[in-house]
C-alpha cells in the first residue's frame, strides 16, 4: 500500500455528455480558476503524456449529502466543517478502547486507512456531477429484487461486506461462499470504474503506441486497453473488469469498456447508515456500459470523469468526475490474491465457533 504523507460520445442510444448538459473536465477545472489553454506534454509518440502514478484520495462524497438539497458547492467556512466531521467519522482508533471485540476483529487501524485529509479544489459537494442533484439515480426494481438474492449468498458470491443480519453472526461453509472482494478478484476501490475509498487509491498509467495500461493499487489489476481501433470481443467472451477499447479526443483519453461478466456487479453503493438495506453491490455488469474519459489539465492533476449506463440497474446513466493529483511515491505491490492466508484463517475460525457451540 503506498503511504502518502497527507498533502493537502457514449451510446445505448446515442447518449451524449452533452445531452445531459455536463460540463467537460476542463471546463470543471476552469471554472475553478485552473489553467483552461494548459497543453499537456507529449510522450515520444506524440500523444498527450498521461504516465505516471495518480491519487484520487478525497474526502469529497460520491452523493451529495441530502440535507444540502441542490447546493452544489460548499462554502470555505461549511468545507472546513464537513471536513473536521469526516476526518473524525474516519478515525477507527477513536474509542477504540472501549470496543474489546473490534480491537480484535477490526484489524486495520488509523495507521493503515488513507482516506486523505482534504476535500477536492473545486469544493464540490459530490462527487456525481450529474444527475443534477448530485445523487446516484434511482435503482429499478430489478436491481432491488438482486440486491435481495445477493444477501442469501448463493455462489459466486458478490457482496463486499457482510452484514450482520438478524444478530446471526456469518460463518462461511467454504470459499465459495466468501465475497469476490473477501476472495480478492474484486471490488472496492478497483472499478472499473474508479470509487475513492478507504486506501489505495492509487492509479498507474502506462502508454504504449498501441496501447495504454491501467493498472490499480488495490487488488493490483492492470486493464491493457488496445489503441488500435480493434473492435470489442465477441458478447459470448466477458471478462471481470469487462473489455476496454480506447481512443482519443483531442487531449483526452476515453476508454469504452462492455463485455463484463455477470458475476461482476455495476457499482459498489456507498456506505448509508440509515438505510442499510441500500448497502452493498448492485445490478450485473452484463448490462453495463462504461466511458471513462482522463483529461491532463495541469502538470499536478488529471481529471477522470466517467459515465456509467445500465438500464437494468439504474433508471438513467450518471457521471462522476474525480481529480486525481500527481505522486511521486512508488507504488507497492498489494499483495491480495485469493489463495491469501486470510481466507484459510476465516474458514478455520468458522469451523472452531462450530465445535464450540457442538460441545455447550
Amino acid at each position: 500500500m503506498t503511504r502518502i504523507i497527507p498533502k493537502v460520445a457514449l451510446t445505448i442510444g446515442v447518449i451524449t455528455l452533452a445531452g445531459f448538459g455536463i460540463p467537460h473536465a476542463t471546463q470543471l477545472f476552469a471554472e475553478q480558476g485552473a489553467q483552461a489553454a494548459y497543453e499537456a506534454p507529449r510522450n515520444s509518440h506524440g500523444q498527450p503524456d498521461l504516465q505516471g502514478i495518480w491519487d484520487f484520495r478525497t474526502l469529497t462524497p460520491l452523493e451529495r449529502p441530502k440535507t444540502l438539497g441542490d447546493k452544489v458547492q460548499f462554502t470555505r467556512e461549511e468545507a472546513a466543517k464537513f471536513r473536521q466531521k469526516a476526518i473524525e467519522s474516519n478515525d477507527v482508533d477513536f474509542n477504540r478502547d472501549s470496543m474489546g471485540e473490534f480491537d480484535v476483529e477490526g484489524a486495520y487501524n488509523s495507521w493503515w486507512m488513507d482516506y486523505g485529509t482534504d476535500l477536492n479544489e473545486d469544493l464540490r459537494t459530490s462527487l456525481i456531477i450529474d444527475p443534477p442533484n448530485g445523487r446516484l439515480p434511482e435503482l429499478t426494481p430489478t436491481a432491488l429484487a438482486r440486491m435481495k438474492k445477493d444477501k442469501e449468498r448463493i455462489p459466486p458470491v458478490r457482496v463486499v461486506v457482510s452484514l450482520e443480519m438478524d444478530n446471526r453472526v456469518f460463518r462461511p461453509e467454504g470459499p465459495e461462499t466468501l465475497g469476490l472482494s473477501e476472495r480478492c478478484l474484486l471490488g472496492f476501490n478497483a472499478g472499473p470504474p474508479l470509487i475513492p475509498s478507504a486506501y489505495n487509491n492509487n492509479l498507474r498509467i502506462v502508454q504504449t503506441p498501441d496501447y495504454v495500461v491501467l493498472v490499480t493499487e488495490m487488488i493490483h489489476d492492470a486493464r491493457v486497453v488496445p489503441m488500435d481501433g480493434s473492435p470489442h470481443l465477441p458478447p459470448g467472451m466477458q471478462r471481470w473488469s469487462g473489455d476496454s477499447r480506447g481512443y482519443w479526443e483531442g487531449d483526452t483519453l476515453v476508454v469504452e469498456t462492455t463485455n463484463f461478466t455477470d458475476k461482476t456487479p455495476t457499482f459498489q453503493l456507498p456506505l448509508d447508515l440509515n438505510n442499510l438495506e441500500r448497502n452493498g453491490v448492485v445490478g450485473s455488469g452484463q448490462n453495463m456500459h462504461l466511458v471513462e474519459r482522463f483529461t491532463r489539465v495541469s502538470e499536478h492533476r488529471l481529471m477522470y470523469q466517467y459515465t456509467l449506463t445500465d438500464p437494468k440497474t439504474f433508471v438513467r446513466p450518471f457521471t462522476v468526475a474525480i481529480p486525481m493529483k500527481a505522486s511521486e511515491n512508488p507504488m507497492y505491490e498489494y499483495a491480495c490474491h485469493e489463495g491469501n492466508y486470510a481466507m484459510a484463517g476465516m474458514l478455520k475460525g468458522a469451523r472452531h465457533m462450530e465445535r464450540e457451540q457442538a460441545q455447550r
